[in-house]
């Protein structure tokens, strides 16, 4: 059952549920925001992105948190997608994310890009 992030209902008044790339791009979007420990159950769950806006924006960073990106994906989707690739470039005050990826049941490459920080407006 691939339930729907955030969990919502349908106009069935069912459990809202997503398509299986839907629901592979939920849960890699939980992943990033969710930082390690904040998990009961799952203390290394998460790669803790969201904590970085308080983090100076360096090219550094954005190589570190490469890694801890590519490293939280595989560990927790391995079974269901391969990561072909994770770019993190750091542009003035945004951090910006780029997830390439196969999906292991259709063997479908995906794409997503998540951008974090930046100046409010």
């Amino acid at each position: 059952m691939n339930v729907n992030y955030p969990y919502g209902f349908d106009s069935t008044g069912h459990t809202a549920q997503s398509d299986l790339p839907g629901h592979i791009a939920q849960m890699i979007e939980q992943i990033l925001l969710t930082s390690p420990g904040e998990r009961v159950n799952l203390p290394t769950f998460g790669c803790g992105v969201t904590q970085l806006v308080f983090a100076p924006n360096s090219d550094a960073l954005a190589a570190t948190q490469q890694q801890v990106v590519q490293a939280s994906l595989q560990q927790w989707l391995s079974d269901l997608i391969k990561v072909n690739a994770v770019e993190v470039t750091a542009q003035e005050s945004t951090l910006l994310i780029t997830v390439t990826y196969t999906i292991i049941q259709s063997q479908q490459q995906q794409t997503q890009q998540f951008v974090y920080g930046g100046a409010s407006t």
